[in-house]
């Protein structure tokens, strides 16, 4: 605060000989006035110094000012001397005081009177000085007295008692005689038009005030008091009228002074009214009616300070904002201040201060701290914020910047009061700043990058709701995605505060429930932007909130618990949404019925159970996919808190008390659901016993509604998982009357296993209850039915997931401990011999073939109880029966079981050879060739699987009736024929005809037919008729494609048939060679049928699919082997195409690029062509050449455990072997072996 510079004096008399020392000796002549030495003193600059002949001279008014001025100069000088001064302040000082005193107040000229407060201030701040209090004492005197008037000696007077008053080395306290006396003349001076002594006057009173209060000086604050209203009046006239910053800073500063001591508060209950009396005693121009219209305190204050709040001295500005919150913060009931200040529109002021600030701190705090004491006059202040919105927006740029602002809560609490009274004021472009700043907020205290105040983080939630009510919150989607992230970073900046507090969990999850209501709300539920936000919500829930809520719920608090699960009742009762299903899966998953009883243990309040029966209906609903939750909603008001008490009021007579009844199915209810997932609210030996006691004592309430009501499967499925569970214990302590009883309910009541909800244990142990076969069958019945129209609910549940009834009904059967399959083949059989319902058949055929294709081991269960019986019955039947329809079902069937079941089982089932032999007839009973119609597709598929077990010694007669079928051989002949008679043709012919599938499965046939030959038909064929010409096909006596054939199939097919012939000639090759290495045979084959197969084969090396280009490469390397045992090799010698494979394969692995494992494979068709050449005995000379030493080096060099594979290894061997290989080479070889990690080649050395 600027303070003026004024002290005080008193002068009364002048300086005279008889004050000097008389015991001083003269050191020095007198002066030439006289003087003795003792009262001079010498100057170290030269010449004496006579304080006589100063006193006399300042104090003569008739002696020249110029002359007045060089003696204060010259004195000047001289004190400027440390010794010169010390021995002036030790001997000589009361020499100065009067005589000073006495020209500052007889002198009008103004630079003489600056020198002397100057020579005042000098002598009283120096450190061995003791003199201030005299000068205060005379000054004091001056001003109390009034002798000098109003004037500029007085202005003097009072600039140099402020200085007096500021040295903090003087007791002016104690030196000031009359004190009633200096405030009244210096409240009186108030009243004066100069500004400067106004100015001066305020300066002397802040001093003077701040004394009092500061010594509690009680004489000095009763005269404050007494005069204060007085005071007030006219220090807040004279800052009103001023303009200039420094009155006003003086004005200022005694105005919070006198505010913060109270007395200003005491000024309202007087009310001018007592000052008023006085004044129209002391001033006959004043009157009653004039001082009544004077306006009020509170108005005159609000006036005064409009001024100082419009200077541009900010110094001034912070201190009357200072003045204004000391003023109204010391009233008791400072609402009638605030609405008047309000009403005068000094907000305004403030709220410009604001826009104008250029955030400086100072400035920023001191108009906050006003903003906010003036929100508490709610209804008149809402519209000045109106206008000031924008300016608290600039400023909430910046405190969201600093850590712990001191103002941080004020600003958010002027923002959210002017967001949630005027939703519509803020523009889109300011929500969008206003969300962008309270997001970096969140996010900086998140990662502890700044702190906020608990208030803060409960107001920035406060804000976001607000936000979200307003029109133009969703106009851009900036503002959605801030809403996300800000919601994120408050809930896991809750989670994890520095110091535990609960109150900001419950905000954070305040933010949550209004964020989900907002984007679920009709308006909006259906935007992109809210169901993003929506996901955004449940992924926080599930991802932070609820694990730390299921970790630390002892430290959460009741209000805290119950709006955790308000937010979650939320998400689960929007039940349509995947992640609401998501979500409740991931809580009871999470034992939360367990967890919900835990938490009636910790608050057992009515609205904490409330909260949690509610809860658990709508979990119910979501998870079971029923509107079953309510039962546990009609039952809420009467439903105990402990899950004992559940179990007790289950073991109860119900016949008689409908509200039981409706706890029991609630209880029921409740048991059913956590027991799905595994969560066991009680032991299982007392659930058991109290729904035994349940099942006993309310029979015939049952017997009534068991056919129609889901209350009772569940008791069904609580039943049977108690069981189960205590056969797993080897438990059998059970009441067999409750056993019966339920069996009677099962076997003669209707029910449906399939719209019930059951747990896979309780859905095993039923179908290993051999009394209730009967209803079993039924239910199976049901079953095959649902699996057949797609209608299929998921509603079993086990390891944790829920699947369809009918995968674990596949599973039950593929574990072979029940009697399901049994009761699924007797079902079929049932069905066959009445020849009628076609659809039921039809049905349970598709029931079968799903569980096949889920748990392919199930065929072998099937297949053992006799299923192969049943099938050869309904094929047998089939072109005279009314189950003509359900042909292609079977089919599908028997391609399944066939499919996937174990050799060793149709060893022991002669049906299977059977049903083979009838599907073979059908096949031959055509009057064409192969159609390319579904079933005989799936005729070929399946005689094709029967030759397939036939290499396993399985089907062995049906498979030799297959292979020597004179229709298969006539119509495999007529496929064939046709496809390569096309030629080039042939993949477009394929493209516009069904040949393709028929050619596909025939291809398949005949592959299973070339591996079915050696074993049903060993040493009975001659593998060189494949070679014969077409003529000779009707000679053969089995199934036959001749080579030539193939290669034009793998020439000219498409992808497909490419491959399954290349694998047909590989086995009919294999096969071949298998006989010649046997018999030691030559080839019955012209060289040419060779060339032009090797010709395609060879071509094929190079094919787009690896698996063709292998096969081709194997089979060229087997007919290069057979021709090199006859000596028919001379060709190699000169073929460019046999070296250019080389080449490009050894090129291609010396290459750096060769280290992946997939460009490896890529050359093992021709590496595999080039072991062959390598094997030859009489190898071709230019593989020397291909393979030359640095070749071969780089290839050593590009080895690592990457690209070393078996083949590669198989290369460098034969390499080696044909002596292309030095030592230096092999070394390097077996060290890269040493160094390769992989398993493959461990064994290799060199």
């Amino acid at each position: 605060m600027f303070f003026l510079v004024s002290q005080q004096q008193d002068s009364d008399h002048l300086l005279h000989e008889s004050m000097a020392d008389p015991n001083h000796q003269s050191l020095s002549p007198p002066c030439a006035n006289g003087h003795r030495s003792t009262v001079s003193l010498r100057a170290d600059q030269g010449g004496t110094f006579c304080f006589i002949c100063f006193s006399n001279l300042v104090s003569d008014s008739r002696t020249r000012t110029v002359h007045v001025s060089y003696a204060l100069h010259q004195l000047s000088i001289s004190l400027s001397e440390p010794i010169f001064l010390r021995t002036v302040l030790s001997s000589h000082i009361h020499f100065l005081v009067s005589p000073l005193v006495h020209a500052l107040s007889s002198i009008d000229d103004a630079p003489i009177a600056i020198q002397i407060m100057d020579m005042i201030s000098l002598l009283c701040s120096a450190e061995e000085s003791s003199i201030g209090e005299d000068f205060v004492e005379r000054i004091s005197d001056q001003l109390s007295s009034g002798a000098l008037g109003w004037s500029r000696r007085q202005l003097h007077m009072l600039h140099c008692f402020g200085v007096l008053m500021n040295c903090e080395n003087i007791d002016v306290n104690s030196h000031i005689r009359d004190k009633e006396a200096l405030v009244c003349q210096l409240v009186e001076g108030l009243q004066l038009p100069s500004e400067e002594i106004r100015g001066e006057i305020l300066f002397v009173l802040y001093k003077f005030s701040a004394l009092q209060f500061t010594e509690q000086n009680v004489d000095g604050i009763e005269v404050l008091s007494s005069l204060c209203p007085k005071l007030l009046c006219l220090s807040l006239e004279a800052l009103a009228k001023t303009q200039r910053d420094d009155v006003r800073l003086n004005c200022v500063a005694l105005l919070t002074i006198l505010a913060q001591q109270g007395l200003l508060a005491n000024s309202h209950t007087n009310n001018f009214s007592s000052m008023s009396l006085d004044e129209v005693d002391d001033d006959p121009m004043q009157t009653a009616e004039t001082l009544v219209a004077r306006p009020c305190l509170n108005v005159l204050f609000a006036e005064a300070i409009k001024g100082p709040l419009l200077s541009t001295d900010s110094e001034v500005q912070i201190r009357t904002l200072d003045l204004i919150f000391h003023y109204v913060s010391q009233e008791s009931k400072p609402s009638k201040q605030i609405q008047v200040m309000v009403e005068e529109n000094v907000a305004d002021y403030i709220f410009e201060i604001l826009r104008l600030s250029e955030c400086k701190d100072q400035v920023i705090n001191s108009c906050l701290r006003v903003l906010d004491l003036f929100s508490l006059a709610e209804q008149s202040f809402r519209k000045r914020l109106v206008i000031g919105f924008p300016s608290v927006i600039q400023v909430l740029h910046y405190v969201g910047e600093v850590p712990c602002h001191p103002f941080q809560i004020q600003t958010l609490k002027l923002i959210s009061s002017c967001i949630s009274d005027f939703p519509g004021i803020a523009s889109s472009t300011q929500v969008q700043e206003i969300a962008l700043v309270l997001k970096r907020m969140l996010e900086r205290y998140y990662s502890q990058e700044m702190g906020l105040f608990p208030d803060a983080f409960a107001i920035i939630c406060s804000v976001f709701v607000s936000l979200m009510k307003t029109p133009s919150f969703a106009e851009t989607a900036d503002v959605l995605t801030s809403l996300q992230e800000s919601l994120r970073h408050a809930i896991l900046a809750s989670l994890s505060p520095p110091e535990k507090d609960s109150t900001q969990i419950l905000h954070a999850v305040y933010l949550l429930n209004e964020v989900y209501a907002y984007c679920t709300a009709p308006t909006s539920i259906n935007k992109t932007s809210c169901i993003e936000l929506r996901h955004c919500v449940i992924d926080v829930c599930a991802s932070h909130l609820l694990p730390w809520f299921l970790a630390d719920v002892n430290e959460v608090n009741e209000e805290a618990t119950l709006g955790i699960m308000e937010t979650f009742h939320s998400i689960l009762l929007q039940n349509s949404d995947i992640q609401a299903k998501e979500f409740a899966e991931m809580l009871v998953s999470a034992d939360w019925f367990s967890f919900s009883f835990g938490c009636l243990g910790n608050f057992c309040t009515a609205n904490m159970k409330q909260r949690i029966y509610l809860m658990l209906s709508s979990l119910v609903d979501v998870l079971l996919e029923q509107k079953t939750g309510s039962h546990i909603r009609d039952a809420l008001h009467c439903l105990p808190s402990d899950p004992q008490d559940l179990l007790f009021l289950l073991g109860q007579d119900s016949s008689n008390n409908q509200e039981l009844a409706s706890c029991q199915s609630a209880a029921l209810l409740i048991f059913h659901t956590s027991w799905m997932y595994n969560d066991r609210l009680a032991d299982d030996k007392l659930v058991l016993a109290s729904l035994e006691q349940y099942i006993i004592l309310n029979r015939t309430s049952l017997i009534c509604a068991f056919s129609d009501s889901p209350v009772m499967l569940n008791l069904v499925n609580l039943y049977g998982l108690c069981r189960s569970l205590q056969n797993e214990r080897y438990q059998v302590s059970y009441s067999l009357e409750a056993e019966r009883i339920l069996f009677h309910l099962l076997n003669e009541y209707e029910w449906d296993l399939g719209s019930s909800n059951i747990h896979l244990e309780s859905l095993k142990w039923l179908f290993q209850q051999e009394s209730i076969s009967k209803s079993l069958t039924y239910q199976i019945q049901k079953i095959s039915r649902t699996n057949l129209i797609g209608n299929e609910v998921h509603n079993v549940y086990g390891d944790g997931r829920q699947r369809s009834l009918t995968y674990w009904f596949a599973k039950l059967i593929s574990e072979g401990d029940n009697y399901a399959a049994t009761l699924l083949v007797n079902l079929l059989t049932q069905l066959a011999e009445k020849e009628e319902q076609e659809n039921d058949v039809i049905s349970i055929l598709n029931l079968i073939t799903t569980i096949v294709s889920i748990f392919p081991t199930a065929s072998n269960h099937f297949s053992m109880i006799g299923i192969g019986n049943v099938v050869h019955r309904l094929v047998s039947g089939i072109n005279n029966s009314s189950l003509r329809t359900s042909f292609k079902t079977l089919l599908l069937l028997v391609f399944n079981i066939l499919a996937s079941v174990q050799p060793g089982v149709l060893m022991i089932d002669e049906s299977w050879d059977a049903v083979s032999i009838k599907l073979l007839n059908f096949l031959s009973l055509r009057d064409t060739a192969i159609k390319q119609n579904h079933e005989d597709v799936m005729v070929i598929g399946i005689l094709s699987l029967v030759l397939y077990h036939s290499s396993d010694g399985a089907l062995v007669e049906a498979s030799r009736s297959i292979l020597l079928n004179s229709y298969l051989v006539s119509a495999i002949k007529t496929v064939v024929d046709v496809a390569c008679s096309k030629g080039p043709a042939l993949t477009q012919y394929q493209d516009e005809t069904d040949i393709g599938e028929a050619l596909a499965f025939t291809l398949s046939l005949y592959f299973f037919s070339l591996r079915s030959l050696q074993i049903v038909l060993a040493g009975a064929v001659d593998w060189q008729t494949f070679f014969g010409t077409s003529t000779s096909l009707e000679t053969l006596p089995v199934v036959c494609i001749h080579c030539h054939n193939l290669c034009r199939l793998m020439l000219f097919g498409a992808p497909q048939i490419k491959l399954i012939a290349s694998y047909c000639l590989l086995e009919l090759l294999t096969g071949l060679s298998e006989q010649i290495d046997i018999k030691k045979e030559q080839l019955r084959c012209s060289s040419s049928y060779l060339k032009s197969m090797k010709a395609v084969l060879g071509g094929l090396v190079f094919c787009d699919d690896i698996r063709v280009a292998t096969n081709s490469a194997l089979c060229l390397s087997m007919i290069l082997g057979w021709e090199d045992m006859e000596g028919r090799t001379e060709m190699l010698k000169t073929s460019s195409w046999y070296r250019f494979i080389a080449e490009e394969m050894s090129v291609s692995l010396a290459m750096p690029c060769s280290a992946s494992s997939a460009y490896v494979n890529h050359h093992k068709p021709a590496v595999y062509l080039t072991v062959a050449m390598l094997r030859l005995k009489n190898k071709p000379v230019w593989l020397g050449t291909v393979f030359d030493e640095s070749c071969i080096s780089s290839m050593i060099q590009n080895l690592n455990g990457i690209n070393i594979s078996r083949e590669i290894v198989i290369l460098f061997r034969e390499l080696m072997q044909a002596e292309l290989l030095n030592s230096q080479q092999v070394t390097k070889l077996n060290r890269a072996f040493q160094v390769s990690n992989s398993d493959k080649v461990s064994r290799y050395r060199f």
